[in-house]
């Protein structure tokens, strides 16, 4: 740096383009001593006094600016070196505006010096405006706002420079009398009308920029003449209107957008030519009116032919930008007259059909303002339109259409049924909209009580023989109908002739419909309202008891069915097979209401998910008893009926973790209660494939080993119920007389039986009787329940102490869990590869409360040859906050490519079962422990690039 600053001293006293190049390294270089920059500054200001060089001064210029933005600390010294050298002259224009330009790019970047621009005079400025410089005066043009000067001058060099002949310096002066307008005061009215004349010669001008700022002043200063003089506001309105209509056909697809814009800003037009706009042909005005002492007829004649089908063009033109921007118009123009606004929705509703997603969005957004403004009057012609657009491929388009039906006000029972069974429609098409249809149905609901009443008794039918169980029903619809029910009866009409039931049904589905009302009463208010109105029927919404066989809709959301509470006596054993029914639902409900409000009473209020799972598992146990008495049919059809979970949504993380245990365990139940029977009816082992039997052991197996890897948050009596749940698999297999598998078996069974020795000695857990029998068998046996003489039924003796556990979710169960999303392969697009090479699969991998002691691989299977490759995934790979949620986008390289056209592999993420280490799974190159997988496989296909290749040609 100091052999920089000698050679700065010692060099001439003109700078060259290498030496000004070099300053810029050193003053962008954060780095560079203070001594350093001093000396740039000195040689900088030394050249602008003494250089002639007109290139080496812009540059020693540009230099300053990069120093003051980059060194604050010159920002003074700069300001007031440039206001004080010749060079804001007028000998030479390009640098005077230059130097402008460091001076007012300073003041603005450093507001905190409080440096004014005070240097630029009127005069001084039209001096530079007049100079031969054209890029110089095309700068003062754009920029003459920044500067302290006198608005009369800037009106008279912006009207004076329309006429240049550059046409970027007539835009200039254009954009300026619109800025003029937006900050100035002109009481003369002289003068905006001969500026307001003056865009208007301008319009037709040959350039495309020109015509564009033209459009902008004709809009800005017309409006102002209209309003300046009261007596002459309708005739100024329509010349302008006129004018600008003119532009609608213009060559420019930028001037016709600009046109189009400039409409939507007219406050007042005549009626006769807002429908004119609507005609390509010229109407006839059938009534002579004098408005103001103008003939308006007269007028109206002159401008027909400009006006003439404007905004039909607009809506028709080829270019999606114009369409959008005469939908913008009509919006603003609609409301200023009834009868425009009716046949502009005749129009518009062709624009519906349009190619353009941005140009219908438009269109339904002027509608929905026409509706607010109540000017949308819909007919029976328009409405199967509108439903047209409610299957629309687009959400956004579908939505928009939604909320016009919110709005708009019905005016016949037909068009009310059509609107309802559109929106229904659209519902089978696209379940994903249901929340927001469901809250089009609500407001359709409130705004036409009367035709609620109307058709209330059938919507009462249709949703009776749904509860029924009739299939031909669906749920979604039969929850629309009574959303549609509900909401009439939120206004303060009378709707008396809605049956109460269908309130005590819609408490059923609170969780799934209450989001339609949540405009006017959260979900509590819901409950209790629903609650009140079904009174009438003779009990309340927590005694709704369908009764024996009936079948609920499908719970879709947190259905809030768990309110279901219903009072049952006690089971009476009997021999009659038409008992059994009612018997099992006895079993399966007598727990005391008592006992289950005192356990799912710390529960969220708003969180049914959990209450409705928690009060499904503290029921479970009851069913055990059934199971050992042969009532395995009954108790299975239960268990199917209790699975409906699945098709329940959530609103939390903690909801969606209960609802995946609940489900899992009542699936072990499910497994357990199809081979008890078969283990304990001889009749049935012998007439039975033993197949069939060793199936459903090997599926309970895997549901089970689930159960205890892929749920963690235990407690320790939780862990014990679910180990013993794995002891109880193992001695099924055991109880078996030709189990090949003897020896691994025992070995699982005396590892996890030491895990639940060790629970409990170290957490004081008491042992059930299962485990006490157990414990006995295993302790008198020794090491003979290796052999395959021991007896069987040893085992067989002991499975009859074990009963089902109690389960509640105490809020720590969370679900160990992935999501495997495969980029860019399918049967259609499969992923190239080549012979004998690796391929890498893109993975886009999502866990779920997986913590860094777990250990997990990527299992990729060909389908030809069933061959296993295994990939671990480094914990490290994995980016997010904690372990509850971790991503990571994967490519996992596939090493055994074979010699073929295409194959396909499976690919899924597997869990190691670390303690399952009574033998080892796997030896080499994989996992040492069998693998519990967390998500669906996921089908890649490849294809064979030579391969394709070949064909091609």
């Amino acid at each position: 740096m100091d052999q920089y600053h000698n050679t700065l001293q010692n060099e001439e006293e003109s700078l060259s383009l290498s030496t000004l190049a070099s300053m810029r390294s050193h003053i962008i270089n954060p780095s560079t001593p203070q001594s350093t920059l001093c000396s740039i500054l000195q040689k900088l200001t030394c050249s602008l006094e003494l250089s002639h060089d007109k290139v080496l001064l812009h540059y020693s210029l540009n230099l300053l600016t990069h120093l003051a933005f980059h060194h604050s600390s010159f920002s003074h010294s700069i300001f007031q070196s440039v206001c004080s050298h010749p060079l804001l002259s007028a000998q030479s224009t390009r640098l005077a505006v230059d130097s402008l330009q460091v001076l007012a790019l300073i003041t603005e970047r450093v507001p905190a010096l409080g440096l004014n621009m005070d240097k630029l005079d009127d005069g001084f400025f039209v001096s530079l405006c007049f100079g031969p410089s054209v890029s110089a005066r095309l700068w003062l043009l754009n920029n003459a706002g920044r500067f302290q000067l006198q608005p009369s001058l800037l009106f008279t060099v912006f009207l004076g420079f329309t006429k240049d002949p550059y046409p970027y310096v007539r835009k200039a002066c254009l954009d300026g009398l619109v800025d003029l307008i937006n900050h100035g005061v002109f009481e003369d009215s002289s003068l905006a009308d001969g500026c307001y004349h003056c865009a208007v010669q301008l319009l037709g001008d040959m350039e495309d920029c020109v015509r564009s700022s033209a459009i902008r002043v004709v809009s800005s200063w017309g409006l102002m003449l209209a309003a300046s003089d009261a007596d002459m506001k309708s005739y100024w309105s329509n010349e302008v209107f006129a004018k600008l209509c003119s532009m609608a056909r213009d060559m420019s697809m930028e001037v016709r957008v600009e046109a189009f814009c400039a409409l939507g800003k007219i406050e007042i037009v005549s009626e006769d030519l807002l429908l004119q706009t609507l005609s390509k042909r010229v109407l006839e005005v059938g009534k002579k009116k004098e408005v103001f002492g103008r003939n308006t007829t007269e007028q109206f004649k002159m401008l027909a032919a400009s006006v003439a089908g404007a905004l039909v063009h607009g809506l028709e033109d080829e270019f999606f930008e114009v369409r959008k921007s005469a939908c913008q118009s009509l919006q603003r123009l609609a409301v200023l007259s009834a009868e425009f606004a009716h046949e502009a929705l005749n129009i518009l509703m062709d624009v519906l059909n349009d190619d353009s997603v941005t140009v219908r969005l438009q269109a339904l957004k002027t509608m929905y303002y026409m509706a607010t403004s109540g000017c949308l009057k819909v007919q029976e012609k328009h409405l199967h339109m509108f439903i047209g657009v409610l299957a629309d491929n687009n959400r956004e388009v579908r939505c928009a259409a939604r909320k016009i039906f919110k709005q708009v006000k019905l005016n016949s029972l037909l068009l009310f049924k059509s609107a309802i069974d559109g929106l229904l429609d659209s519902l089978n098409i696209y379940p994903q909209d249901e929340a927001d249809v469901f809250s089009a149905v609500s407001h359709i609901g409130r705004n036409h009580q009367q035709f609620v009443a109307i058709v209330s008794k059938e919507v009462f039918e249709e949703v009776e023989a749904a509860f029924e169980g009739n299939s031909e029903f669906n749920s979604a619809r039969v929850a629309a109908l009574l959303v549609l029910c509900v909401s009439a009866s939120l206004s303060r009409v009378n709707v008396g002739t809605i049956p109460p039931i269908l309130f005590s049904y819609a408490v059923t589905l609170l969780g799934r419909i209450y989001s339609a009302f949540i405009d006017v009463m959260d979900r509590d208010a819901l409950l209790a309202y629903l609650s009140d109105k079904s009174r009438s029927i003779g009990c309340l919404a927590s005694d709704i008891n369908h009764g024996e066989g009936e079948q609920q809709l499908p719970l879709v959301q947190g259905d809030y069915s768990y309110c279901a509470s219903i009072d049952v006596t006690s089971v009476v054993e009997t021999s009659h097979t038409r008992d059994v029914e009612s018997e099992t639902q006895s079993h399966f409900v007598r727990e005391p209401k008592d006992i289950l409000n005192s356990q799912v009473e710390q529960r969220p209020v708003h969180d049914e998910v959990i209450k409705f799972t928690d009060l499904t598992l503290l029921k479970v146990p009851g069913i055990w008893s059934l199971i050992q008495s042969g009532f395995t049919s009954e108790v299975l059809q239960i268990l199917s009926g209790k699975e409906d979970l699945a098709t329940m949504r959530f609103d939390t993380m903690e909801s969606a973790d209960a609802l995946a245990f609940t489900l899992q365990y009542l699936r072990i139940i499910k497994g357990l209660a199809k081979i008890w029977g078969n283990f304990f009816q001889e009749k049935l082992i012998c007439s039975r494939a033993m197949g069939a039997i060793d199936f459903e052991l090997a599926k309970l197996d895997r549901r089970v080993k689930e159960f205890r890897y892929r749920f963690i948050g235990f407690s320790p009596q939780e862990e014990l119920n679910v180990l013993e749940l794995m002891l109880v698999t193992c001695v099924l297999r055991l109880c078996k007389v030709d189990v090949c598998c003897r020896i691994p078996t025992s070995k699982r069974l005396t590892a996890i039986f030491s895990h639940v020795e060790f629970l409990l000695k170290e957490r004081s857990v008491m042992p059930s009787t299962f485990i006490i029998e157990l414990r006995k068998l295993l302790s008198e046996g020794g090491t003979s329940i290796n052999d395959a003489s021991q007896s069987h039924l040893e085992f067989y003796k002991c499975l009859e102490s074990f009963s089902l556990k109690q389960f509640v979710c105490s809020g720590t169960i969370r679900h160990v869990r992935a999501e495997l999303s495969i980029l860019s392969s399918d049967s259609e697009h499969p992923l190239p590869f080549v012979s004998g090479l690796p391929v890498g699969i893109e993975c886009d991998i999502t866990l779920h409360n997986i913590t860094n002691d777990n250990r997990l691989w990527l299992s990729m299977t060909m389908n030809d040859d069933g061959s296993t490759q295994y990939v671990f995934l480094d914990w490290k790979l994995f980016e997010g906050s904690g372990d509850q949620v971790r991503n990571s986008a994967f490519v996992a390289p596939f090493y055994g490519t074979p010699k073929a056209t295409s194959f396909r592999i499976r690919v899924c993420i597997g869990l190691e079962c670390l303690f399952e280490d009574a033998v080892s799974w796997q030896t080499y190159e994989g996992p040492r422990h069998e693998l519990t997988f967390l998500c669906p496989e996921k089908e890649v296909y490849l294809s064979n690039v030579q391969k394709t290749k070949s064909h091609s040609l």
